[in-house]
């Protein structure tokens, strides 16, 4: 089976002296859980670039700075794909508590609203499988 890139984004700001994580939900589509941003790295794509395009694609943020990768991993997939998974530490300032946005990353996000908060710990929220699998390097 073919391994599919995917490029995640832990995207953090500095809120009381506190750091938080970025995490979204789908307006209308609360089956889908709550993720942070990712996306799969197209072809002739370096996964830096891949999470530069998928961070502004699914969030709209523009101003924001690359810290460095912080885990690579092979992860299988409920569906059965193997996932070459390079997650990134993305900082930013400056940056509303919550905000909507429709993705601009192609048909599949179509219509879609994703919905924006910040959370400081994973004891917060439960996010989908295999989103937290690093927090621990960020939320510490």
């Amino acid at each position: 089976m073919k391994t599919i890139k995917k490029a995640y984004a832990y995207v953090t700001r500095m809120k009381d002296e506190t750091i938080q994580l970025l995490v979204f939900k789908h307006k209308d589509v609360p089956e889908a859980g709550i993720q942070v941003p990712k996306g799969t790295v197209k072809k002739d794509e370096t996964t830096y670039d891949a999470v530069i395009r998928e961070v502004k694609e699914e969030t709209g943020l523009e101003e924001f700075e690359v810290k460095k990768l912080i885990a690579e991993d092979e992860w299988e997939n409920e569906d059965g794909a193997i996932h070459h998974r390079f997650f990134y530490h993305i900082h930013c300032t400056e940056i509303a508590d919550e905000w909507e946005h429709h993705p601009t990353g192609g048909d599949e996000e179509q219509g879609l609203i994703f919905q924006f908060f910040w959370i400081s710990s994973e004891s917060e929220v439960e996010l989908i499988r295999g989103h937290t699998d690093y927090f621990t390097r960020i939320l510490s």
